[in-house]
């Protein structure tokens, strides 16, 4: 018998499969052997597959996750409120098979985003009213059957677990009503899910930070809701986890800062303000007009951008961890009546972006309707706004107005942020010159059209500079800036370009690689990032037609028609990558690394090969 049994063995070494064991006591000998992944010298994406709801525009498909025990992929539709469930095992082909619904347990919920490990998925439902707490549900992605369930924070965002499965942390963004009237605290839960039938939620807030206010403000965290606390004010956006389970850190994008949340103490231990980005620079130059008809990335001196990313994702290099972050932006834009408000009513709302244009006009800020009240609140006994000249000269600024620097062609149509960068008193009054006019002497930006590298502690390693925008030009000049669901050359030039928002990293052998989805360009920045310091452009992967030349239809099939009566045209393709999920190939159904997209805009779920080179 035994001579039986090494023949076998001898014929399955000679296939080069794994060795057999003679000795069944000997259990080391039945583990198979560690086979170290290759380290491809690069990689490529091409399309593999996808899933079309066929709804468009309406955040359909947002955020995926997988799960590599079902090879079930889940999808939060954002239209529907629910967990879109995909068989993809057949990954060029995903079929559509159900759908994970919490308003059973939190009554006309919607849920915002989905994460999977162990063959848990976990749910972020937000309440009917999102001010109201909202909750954490539970289901099995083998069954779909729903677990369990736990009260969280106000407006539940993006959640994901420790890598031992154990606990489950989710950013309560807590945004404010309309008016402001009701603005709850930003949070981070922290779930306890060792025992997944009875998950125990407690909270890491920054109720500690209130008293800090005036030195956070002074640090470059921006903190300035309408009689907002520090807790109030900071909207946690995204989190991720060290690879050790121990730390967590949250973007907080309108506030342009990171938290780091010390996870066993359940604490946020500190506040990283992330500092601004000159546009001055050659190496950070940006199209700012789109109305010029062209291509024009150029420096501008004294405009600067906030990073306020949303996606974060962490990874570990020469045993060092590093924050990626997608640097996308986000105004404060709330308002219960519009009308009301920019004729004076700041009790309606709160806007902090304006025209840069239409902050140095001429007439100074007696202009009705073109104000923001809170604008309109500091700038009483005002007679208007200029440039600081010994900056903005080059482009026309004098002592006394913004001249053509304020022109179509030049920073005119770049929306800006009117509350930062005027001149102060002691006290943080405006200060005025002797014309009486307030004096700007830098303009900030939403977001920095940029992918971040920064080390554990919220100082800047890397950035991609001006290189979104300028492989754009180079591979798509025909459609530069285009917007997510409008083909119009040079479109969002005046507000965040490209606009990077989602991201996610994978590790392919030895090597670490960024995918960065642009979510008005669309398509994906593929980066190897595997030197920190040194990141290298591998790919700008986009596969949208740029033509509309499909119809727009409803649930039945039937066209939708305008106004006017006409058929709606929309383009093919996948449009607005809102979230990224990277598959190693230990968990592919095709045993082979993926990257699935859940694309907001054109309602699709889109699955790509990573093709090693």
């Amino acid at each position: 018998m035994k001579f039986k049994i090494s023949a076998l063995c001898l014929a399955m070494l000679s296939m080069g499969l794994v060795a057999c064991n003679e000795d069944k006591d000997n259990s080391t000998h039945d583990k198979p052997p560690i086979v170290e992944e290759v380290t491809p010298a690069t990689i490529s994406l091409s399309r593999l597959g996808s899933y079309e709801t066929g709804v468009f525009e309406e955040s359909a498909a947002e955020i995926p996750a997988y799960d590599a025990a079902s090879k079930r992929i889940f999808v939060v539709n954002a239209k529907k409120g629910v967990i879109d469930v995909l068989d993809a095992s057949q990954p060029e082909k995903p079929v559509h098979i159900g759908e994970l619904s919490a308003r059973e347990h939190l009554a006309n919920s919607e849920v915002n985003s989905v994460s999977v490990k162990n063959g848990i998925v976990a749910l972020a439902v937000q309440a009917e009213k999102k001010t109201d707490p909202g909750i954490v549900a539970f289901f099995s992605a083998k069954d779909l059957k729903f677990i369990s369930k736990v009260n969280v924070g106000a407006l539940p965002d993006m959640l994901t677990f420790t890598p031992d499965g154990k606990t489950v942390l989710v950013a309560n963004e807590a945004e404010p009503n309309d008016d402001y009237s009701i603005d709850p605290e930003g949070s981070v839960s922290i779930i306890d899910v060792s025992n997944i039938n009875q998950p125990v939620a407690s909270t890491a807030d920054f109720k500690a930070w209130n008293t800090k206010k005036a030195e956070l403000i002074q640090s470059g965290v921006r903190i300035f809701g309408p009689n907002a606390t520090v807790a109030q004010d900071l909207e946690p956006e995204y989190i991720t986890i060290s690879d050790d389970g121990k730390t967590a850190w949250a973007s907080l994008q309108e506030n342009n800062a990171i938290a780091k949340i010390d996870i066993a103490a359940k604490k946020v231990t500190n506040i990283y303000p992330l500092g601004f980005k000159d546009h001055g620079l050659t190496t950070n130059a940006l199209d700012v007009s789109d109305k010029d008809e062209k291509i024009n990335i150029q420096a501008w001196q004294g405009l600067v951008g906030m990073y306020q990313p949303d996606a974060i994702a962490q990874y570990t290099a020469n045993n060092q961890t590093y924050l990626v972050t997608a640097n996308e932006g986000d105004a404060r834009e709330w308002f219960s009546d519009e009308a009301a408000y920019f004729t004076g009513d700041a009790s309606k709302g709160y806007v902090e972006s304006i025209r840069m244009k239409h902050l140095f006009n001429k007439k100074g800020f007696n202009a009705e309707g073109d104000y923001p009240a809170h604008l309109a609140q500091i700038a009483k006994g005002i007679k208007g706004a200029k440039l600081d000249p010994t900056i903005f000269a080059y482009c026309g600024a004098t002592a006394t107005e913004a001249g053509k620097c304020r022109d179509d062609e030049q920073l005119g149509r770049l929306n800006i942020a009117w509350n930062m960068g005027y001149e102060t008193n002691a006290d943080g009054s405006p200060k005025l010159d002797a014309n009486g006019l307030l004096t700007y002497k830098k303009l900030y930006a939403y977001g920095a059209r940029s992918f971040s590298i920064w080390d554990a502690q919220g100082q800047l390693v890397w950035d991609s500079g001006s290189e979104f925008e300028r492989k754009v030009a180079e591979l798509f000049p025909n459609t530069f800036n285009t917007d997510h669901a409008a083909v119009a050359f040079d479109d969002r030039s005046d507000n965040k370009g490209p606009e990077p928002e989602g991201l996610t990293i994978g590790k392919i052998g030895k090597k670490t690689f960024a995918f960065i989805g642009l979510e008005r360009q669309s398509g994906i920045m593929v980066y190897d990032i595997s030197n920190p310091q040194k990141p290298m452009f591998v790919q700008y992967f986009n596969d949208r037609s740029f033509k509309q030349d499909q119809v727009l239809k409803d649930s039945k099939g039937q066209p939708i028609l305008d106004q006017k009566g006409k058929q709606i045209l929309i383009e093919k393709g996948d449009l607005g990558p809102e979230g990224l999920t990277f598959v190693a190939a230990k968990d592919s159904p095709n045993a082979k690394p993926m990257l699935i997209v859940g694309n907001e805009v054109s309602g699709s779920t889109a699955v790509y090969q990573i093709n090693l080179k």
